[in-house]
């Protein structure tokens, strides 16, 4: 079942992945670049890159904790759009088209195949490795919203910056991100 829902995740995503690229019946690899600033799609391709190695190499203990941190993204991902996001601009919106698989399905089959069928158990030190994608992100984006010269910055597209406060959002979210392994390191070991 494990490998079905991991063929799934990788399928879904590289489909889904694919599409940005594709415009008006052409590849436009323009198109498609600027979509891999965004957590929610770098989360779904690394998680479906894991989920692929799970399903060639499942007894790999490297390739169970990379499925591990994938899953943590994913979830940070969900998470992040059902308590922060979806709020403030409307689940609707949010949960419709591609955004349904990535923000909401993909993390749910993650979740499913990592903590019901691919238990090995995680110790607390391991777990906290799974922190670190949202942590590197979470760098990147500060310095691209905040830090970088005027011509060089994103718009801050998450919100996080709302009012200057980001450090606030920089904290809760690398705390929630460590609640979230430890929250998968307790269903792991249950």
């Amino acid at each position: 079942m494990d490998t079905m829902i991991n063929a799934a995740i990788f399928i879904i995503t590289a489909g889904l992945t694919l599409r940005l690229f594709y415009q008006d019946g052409r590849w436009a690899i323009q198109n498609g670049a600027p979509a891999f600033r965004y957590f929610t799609v770098l989360s779904n391709v690394f998680c479906a890159l894991t989920a692929l190695l799970m399903c060639l190499l499942p007894s790999q203990g490297w390739v169970w904790l990379l499925k591990y941190v994938g899953t943590a993204a994913v979830t940070v991902t969900m998470m992040t759009v059902l308590l922060f996001l979806g709020p403030h601009y409307g689940y609707k919106e949010l949960l419709k088209g591609s955004d349904f698989f990535m923000h909401l399905l993909t993390p749910l089959l993650a979740l499913v195949s990592f903590c019901v069928y691919e238990k090995r158990g995680l110790s607390f030190y391991t777990a906290l490795i799974g922190a670190l994608p949202v942590l590197l992100y979470g760098l990147f984006y500060l310095y691209k919203v905040v830090f970088a010269a005027a011509e060089k910055r994103w718009d801050d597209f998450y919100g996080f910056n709302q009012g200057g406060k980001w450090p606030i959002a920089f904290t809760a979210m690398n705390l929630g991100g460590v609640l979230i392994c430890l929250g998968l390191m307790a269903l792991q070991n249950s």
